[in-house]
């Protein structure tokens, strides 16, 4: 039985709480404030949280009840927060699905969490509905034109038919308010459970004493909304202080640069290949936005990469560190106090973040200070669990603390370095290589824009390193140059003995490079 089915029946207190809250109340305080620009459209708080009643009403109207979980196929545009916030006003489940799945990964997500209803933008279907089709889940449309024959009820349509809901339905704080599914790197992904509380403590957190974000700013809304770090720090955090969204459907780097400017952009929050792709669009650009603060996160950004925006750009950036299970901020670079780069920072408010023995899976054996080991998170910003998957939760959370498979050390100030992700760790001859280590010297090369650094088996090594780069748009550089330059830098042990140089790296939805792709494709080749 799942948690949101417990809780639904068995209370554990009388309080009650709403992730959908956070709309609601800012389109009372607000009303008048900008929440959303997409394009040339502008939607006011009021606005949109009365568009998201009737959104709300016509899924009560298809069915949705309280605990039902309502899957959601939806880009940066206006219908995101709108379906988001309408599920959870219903007090039912939201299900973001990542953007760029196919039809048989979709089913899976279907399938596994349960879902009674998929929300799918028209422009999504033909893998969206083929997906719902398979899993045998109803499906309703977004963003289709009034013309479009696509065979599906349009949500917008449903919505001016249905009446409204008044206001958002009450629940238990621990109830589940979003199933986010795992990257899925080891195995099938599986469904992290984020509580109401969980999600509306991360944004009280992040307001208090994390970000520097007032009603008013300007955020560039470039993270996908479907991925822990957009729908929390850039959405739900966003939305809860009064600030304005400004969405893009798609990111890239001139289009954002382009936006920021025109929009007047005070605030970004990117991962690190959004960081690279706007330096390279400043390249071709002389605009400049006015940035007052930049967010990093999902990956550490290499260091050459965050001086040079820096200068490039003249905004610091603020690097924390997260996941999808914790919230996801877990530790940052905090407001009112210097960021220390090539950190992460100290832990958020109310999080423990220690160093813990990875050897050591049945209990959590923390290491001294320096130390190289294993990030353990414990605090109100843990997931519930794992849908439907005690085991894997259990193996997660052990004592209380979330094993998060990051390797970093822990300074005698409180300060976090994470070295790499444990299942990234090269080992050639023994010796234990850190991909991030050898990328931060690529990333110092003048030629290149992007570097990722992965292990291969070898015969004789045990696995060999090496990295795929992406030149900037003038750079000559070879791949034995490449190799020449690393060698220089580091051990003989660490340097990449291949460099493949690549148009371009592969990236998942939320921005990060799939670096396993490139060991099958490097490590088959080899």
């Amino acid at each position: 039985m799942s948690s949101t089915q417990q809780s639904s029946t068995t209370p554990r207190t009388h309080a009650t709480a709403s992730v959908a809250a956070i709309l609601a109340e800012s389109a009372a305080r607000y009303p008048d404030d900008v929440a959303v620009i997409v394009g040339d459209r502008r939607t006011t708080y009021a606005e949109l949280w009365s568009q998201t009643l009737a959104y709300a009403g016509a899924l009560r109207a298809r069915g949705v009840q309280e605990g039902d979980r309502v899957a959601m196929l939806v880009p940066n545009v206006e219908d995101f927060p709108r379906v988001y916030y309408a599920t959870l006003a219903l007090g039912a489940v939201a299900v973001p699905v990542h953007a760029l799945l196919k039809r048989r990964e979709i089913e899976y997500v279907l399938r596994d969490s349960g879902a009674t209803l998929l929300v799918c933008a028209a422009p999504l279907l033909a893998e969206g509905a083929a997906g719902a089709d398979l899993a045998g889940v109803d499906v309703v449309t977004v963003l289709a034109p009034d013309e479009a024959e696509t065979g599906r009820d349009r949500l917008e349509d449903l919505a001016q038919q249905a009446q409204p809901l008044r206001t958002y339905e009450p629940r238990d704080p621990f109830d589940t308010a979003t199933i986010l599914y795992t990257s899925g790197t080891t195995g099938k992904p599986k469904g992290a459970e984020g509580s109401h509380f969980a999600l509306l403590e991360q944004v009280n957190t992040n307001l208090m004493t994390t970000f520097d974000m007032h009603r008013g700013d300007v955020l560039l809304g470039a993270l996908p909304l479907f991925h822990t770090f957009g729908q929390t720090c850039t959405m739900n955090t966003g939305f809860r202080v009064g600030a304005t969204i400004v969405m893009l459907p798609k990111f890239d780097g001139d289009s954002a640069l382009a936006a920021m400017v025109e929009h007047g952009c005070g605030v970004f929050m990117g991962v690190p290949t959004m960081y690279m792709a706007l330096l390279d669009a400043a390249t071709r650009s002389d605009a400049r936005p006015s940035l007052r603060y930049a967010i990093s996160g999902g990956a550490s950004l290499p260091l050459a990469v965050l001086e040079r925006f820096q200068q490039v750009y003249d905004a610091p950036i603020h690097e924390g560190y997260g996941l999808t299970e914790t919230s996801p901020v877990a530790t940052f670079n905090h407001v009112g106090t210097p960021p220390r780069p090539g950190t992460i920072g100290t832990p958020v408010w109310g999080v423990d973040v220690e160093i813990a023995d990875p050897e050591v899976p049945d209990r959590i054996a923390l290491l001294p200070h320096g130390e190289i080991g294993e990030l353990v998170i414990r605090g109100h910003n843990l997931m519930n669990g794992y849908l439907d998957r005690p085991e894997d939760t259990s193996a997660a959370i052990v004592d209380g603390w979330f094993r998060t498979g990051d390797l970093g050390t822990k300074d005698d100030d409180g300060y976090l370095t994470i070295v790499d992700r444990t299942k990234d760790m090269i080992i050639r001859n023994g010796y234990n290589v850190y991909p991030r280590q050898v990328e931060e010297v690529l990333a110092t090369h003048p030629d290149v824009a992007m570097a990722a650094v992965f292990g291969v088996p070898h015969e004789v090594h045990g696995q060999e390193i090496e990295a795929a780069v992406v030149l900037r748009a003038d750079g000559t550089a070879t791949p034995q140059e490449l190799i020449d330059f690393v060698a220089a830098e580091i051990a003989a042990y660490k340097y990449p003995r291949a460099v493949h140089v690549l148009d371009a790296l592969p990236l998942g939805p939320s921005g990060k490079v799939l670096k396993r792709e490139l060991v099958d494709r490097f490590g088959a080749a080899g």
